[in-house]
């Protein structure tokens, strides 16, 4: 992986460093100003010794920034380079944007040949010198080389991740972790090595998107794995009822990575629970605004108007189960887990086949997406935090019950009925 995206003159100033101990990457361009504050608090807790550089986002690409300044205590611990890390062009998705910006600063990383590396994409409400502690000492003091972040969730945040992202690493790396897309992250400079590895190829690196691949990356390889509790991460309200470009955005990647990683996940038999690291925080019962019914109305219209393209991707069997949900009364709405799973695992082998354009595939989903998050709605209601958590555990065993299902539609995928 190169360092075509750094401004030349900061290249220089790179090569004038020689060689770091850890970097953090701060993406979010409102964290530019305090980045080298924030940043020495972190490093006062972590290792005061550690020479560190930080990376922040100044929000202008292509350019550095005319402020930017190295910042250097008595014992000259920490520099800071400070330029934009977002991919120009209003193409760009802010998924492919934070890989970019993900891009650089492993390239920055890896450069130096530092031992650890933390990436923070948060906003900067939440994202605090803690975060950066929490994710760096389980690197640099006790031998991880991930760290991932587990964030305190309402009742209806995070749900892409519970629900297809989560239980779909789980079952397939065999690893249990919360948020296998982060985007906050530690990483050791083993791993990171492993991540640029798969970006040298120049034929093959802007194929693979960072943040999609890194957990698995770490699973497929046999590197140590942990998360640490960081607390409330604040995020914007979600647009329930525009969901599809998020769902292609999100999912391309984690499809990619599901093809990429076959040989090795074929053969995981069962999952195990990442260590954690920090007090996990109540979460609120704020369920936030969710108008289930429309939610159930754009699965039925989904189920009327998509079942020529549903049909190219799911078996007889599974299209005739969505036909019976979408007949049911609004109070009795439910997607049985094994459907649900079936779905997202035939949704993986479609993108793989190619039956249709990849795009117009994964937007397809929306309606099917729509109605879990209705189905899950009303089944939780009244649900406490202990109770919503053990409905997760259960969907989780769903996956990793049903995943000889996927092995055997991807090792035969013509058999609509392994």
């Amino acid at each position: 992986m190169d360092l075509d995206a750094v401004p030349e003159p900061e290249v220089e100033r790179l090569e004038q460093l020689g060689s770091a101990d850890l970097v953090v990457g701060i993406l979010d361009p409102e964290h530019a100003a305090g980045a080298g504050a924030v940043m020495r608090e972190a490093l006062a807790e972590l290792s005061p010794a550690a020479r560190a550089v930080v990376v922040c986002n100044n929000g202008v690409h292509g350019g550095p920034d005319p402020a930017k300044a190295e910042l250097s205590g008595s014992d000259q611990a920490l520099t800071v380079f400070s330029y934009g890390l977002t991919p120009a062009g209003p193409a760009g998705t802010s998924l492919q944007s934070v890989s970019g910006a993900y891009r650089i600063v492993l390239a920055v990383a890896g450069k130096l040949g530092v031992r650890a590396c933390g990436v923070i994409a948060s906003d900067p409400q939440t994202a605090t010198a803690q975060w950066i502690h929490q994710l760096l000492k389980p690197v640099v003091s006790l031998g991880f080389d991930l760290v991932g972040p587990r964030y305190t969730r309402h009742k209806m945040e995070g749900l892409l991740n519970r629900s297809i992202l989560s239980p779909l690493h789980r079952a397939l790396y065999g690893v249990q972790l919360r948020n296998p897309m982060g985007p906050d992250f530690g990483l050791s400079g083993r791993l990171l090595q492993r991540v640029l590895g798969q970006g040298s190829n120049s034929r093959r690196k802007n194929q693979i998107d960072l943040v999609g691949s890194i957990a698995a990356t770490a699973a497929s390889g046999g590197f140590q794995i942990c998360e640490s509790h960081l607390g409330v991460r604040t995020q914007a309200p979600t647009d329930w009822l525009n969901l599809s470009s998020l769902l292609a955005e999100v999912l391309g990647p984690v499809f990619l990575e599901v093809e990429r990683q076959a040989a090795f996940w074929q053969g995981v038999r069962g999952s195990k629970p990442a260590p954690q690291f920090g007090q996990p925080e109540a979460a609120s019962d704020d369920a936030g605004a969710v108008d289930v019914q429309r939610m159930i109305e754009s699965f039925q219209l989904g189920a009327q108007n998509l079942q020529d393209v549903w049909g190219l991707v799911l078996p007889p069997t599974t299209l005739l189960e969505l036909r019976k949900v979408s007949r049911l009364p609004p109070d009795r709405f439910r997607i049985p887990d094994e459907v649900w799973v079936r779905i997202v695992y035939d949704f993986a082998l479609g993108h793989r086949l190619q039956a249709i354009s990849r795009d117009h595939l994964l937007r397809s989903i929306t309606p099917l997406y729509l109605g879990w998050i209705a189905s899950y709605a009303l089944e939780v209601e009244t649900a406490g935090p202990a109770e919503r958590e053990a409905r997760m555990e259960t969907l989780c065993r769903a996956y990793e019950a049903n995943k000889s299902y996927l092995v055997s539609r991807w090792r035969w995928p013509d058999r609509f009925n392994p």
